[in-house]
C-alpha cells in the first residue's frame, strides 16, 4: 500500500461504509432472526429519520462508521498485526466510544447500563463491523494508483 494519506483515508471511509452495510447490518440481521434472550435487535437497515437533518438512520450509520474507517486508513501504515485483527480492535474501540462518550452525550445510561447482554450485543455488532473494515480496506487499497 503505497498510496497517499488522502487516498488511504478515502479508501478507509469507503471500506467502513461498505462494512456497515454488510458486516454490521448482517450481524444485526442475524441477531434479529436468532432473537436470543437479551441479544435480540431491531430490523437491519433502519430508515427512520435521525435528527437534526432527518437523514435515514442507515446513512447516518454509514457516515459515522466511515469516520472510523477514515482513521483506520490513515493509521494503516503503522499496523503490524493482521488487518482483520486491527479492524476488530477498531470495532472494540467503537463499542467503548458508543457506550461511554455517545451515551453520555445523548443522556443515555453510560456503560450500556452495565448489562452484560448489552456489551455482548455491542461487541458482536461493532466487532463484525471492524473485521469488515480490516477485510475490505486492503482490497480497495491494493487497487490504488501508485504515486507518479
Amino acid at each position: 500500500m503505497n498510496s497517499s494519506p488522502a487516498m488511504r483515508g478515502l479508501f478507509g471511509f469507503i471500506a467502513a461504509a461498505i462494512s456497515v452495510l454488510t458486516f454490521h447490518q448482517g450481524m444485526i440481521g442475524l441477531l434479529h432472526v436468532l432473537n436470543l434472550p437479551g441479544l435480540g435487535t431491531g430490523m437491519p437497515y433502519p430508515t427512520d429519520a435521525v435528527p437534526p437533518l432527518g437523514v435515514p438512520r442507515i446513512l447516518d450509520l454509514c457516515f459515522w462508521g466511515g469516520l472510523y474507517g477514515l482513521v483506520f486508513g490513515l493509521l494503516s501504515p503503522r499496523f503490524t498485526w493482521p488487518m482483520w485483527l486491527c479492524g476488530l480492535i477498531t470495532g472494540i474501540i467503537a463499542t467503548l466510544v458508543g457506550s461511554f462518550v455517545v451515551a453520555a452525550l445523548k443522556g443515555q445510561p453510560v456503560g450500556s447500563g452495565w448489562l452484560l447482554t448489552n456489551w455482548i450485543r455491542g461487541l458482536l455488532i461493532n466487532g463484525s463491523f471492524g473485521v469488515g473494515i480490516g477485510l475490505i480496506f486492503p482490497l480497495l487499497a491494493r487497487r490504488a494508483p501508485l504515486p507518479a
